[in-house]
């Protein structure tokens, strides 16, 4: 990994803290001090990585990434240990291995697993006084492949960039709340041979119209449905949904609109562990009307509880608080994440 020959804010050899107030940390974009960068052209595999000074990038106004879409996107998050200090990354190669997935649904030459994930830890040292004190948030990492070289008619790029950049973030939702969700019926965010289990860019200002008007009416969010019948759960904007009835958890099937979250397969194994049984299958909208519980997962919502749905004006709640299953695996998920509990499934890398 190159490094910039820009003074380093760490090079006084005494670990300092970014001039943050970490009680008020909220979700969203910190700029930090360096970004990593490299690019492939002509087919060739990506260069070396480079750190470089978190700075806005040069881009031709052809580029595939702005005319076409022709981009991905990925998120996790790097915590600091309460008793050591060290840093822990949360399954880096899941993301990596999701990333190539959609390269190659995209057109697109992505980096190596190694590449990727070297780059994220590189982000993450040079970031280093930017990870929050144990217990008041996290580094959330947003690694970013676009097609970079100019194209005028529709084919994929020559050229592409990869970078990784870093922000600190508190959480999501304010503790203690749970979701207000909608079901929306007229936009959808996926199709069936779309792109909707990728991370591709083009998936999420499709949503945006959606999930503004319903906040302007008070709720936190929009539940999709399926684009073909109208009848089944898919995703909320940006996060996978599960309910519990009983002792049966359910969550939407991967079938092609799913996004495949690394949270979601995260909890799905925490969840059979704990002794639930987990369906992932299609789950029509009425289904949760009389569910026990819902909960969102993701890289920034983490497990949050979803306190209501509204469907056609007709408002369905559910428990929320410290007895629900959905806080139980949020401890244990969390615990792993953090390093208090000890991680026997091998998902966390010391840094």
């Amino acid at each position: 990994m190159q490094k910039s020959t820009e003074p380093d804010p760490r090079s006084d050899g005494v670990e300092k803290y970014a001039d943050v107030n970490w009680d008020e940390l909220g979700f969203s974009f910190t700029p930090t001090d360096f970004m990593c960068m490299m690019r492939c052209c002509g087919g060739e595999n990506f260069s070396q990585g480079a750190l470089v000074p978190f700075r806005n990038i040069e881009l031709s106004p052809c580029s595939t990434v702005l005319q076409y879409g022709q981009g991905l996107i990925e998120g996790l998050k790097a915590y600091r240990k309460e008793d050591d200090g060290s840093i822990l990354l949360f399954r880096p190669e899941e993301n990596a291995l999701r990333m190539k997935m959609g390269a190659e649904r995209m057109c697109m030459q992505s980096p190596s697993v190694e590449q990727f994930v070297d780059a994220v830890k590189q982000t993450i040292l040079a970031n280093k006084r930017w990870i929050p004190p144990p217990g008041k948030g996290a580094l959330y990492l947003r690694p970013t492949l676009m097609g970079s070289s100019s194209v005028l008619g529709l084919r994929a790029a020559t050229e592409y960039t990869f970078l990784v950049f870093a922000s600190p973030v508190g959480n999501y939702q304010k503790a203690g709340t749970g979701l207000n969700l909608v079901v929306e019926e007229k936009f959808h965010r996926a199709i069936p041979g779309g792109t909707g289990d990728i991370k591709a860019v083009v998936n999420y200002s499709p949503t945006i119209k959606a999930a503004g008007a319903a906040r302007a009416k008070g709720f936190s969010d929009v539940l999709f449905l399926d684009s073909l019948t109208g009848k089944y759960i898919e995703e909320v904007s940006g996060c996978n949904i599960f309910m519990l009835k009983g002792n049966i958890l359910s969550t939407p099937a991967t079938n092609g609109n799913i996004l495949p979250g690394i949270t979601r397969k995260s909890i799905i194994e925490l969840a059979k562990d704990f002794g639930y049984q987990v369906e992932e299958r299609d789950i029509p909208v009425e289904d949760v009307f009389d569910a026990n519980e819902v909960f969102c997962t993701g890289t920034a919502v983490g497990v949050t509880p979803v306190a209501s749905i509204t469907y056609q004006d007709k408002r369905f709640e559910y428990r929320t608080g410290e007895e629900t299953v959905s806080f139980k695996l949020h401890v244990a998920l969390t615990g792993i994440q953090s390093g208090s509990i000890e991680d026997k499934k091998g998902w966390t890398v010391k840094i």
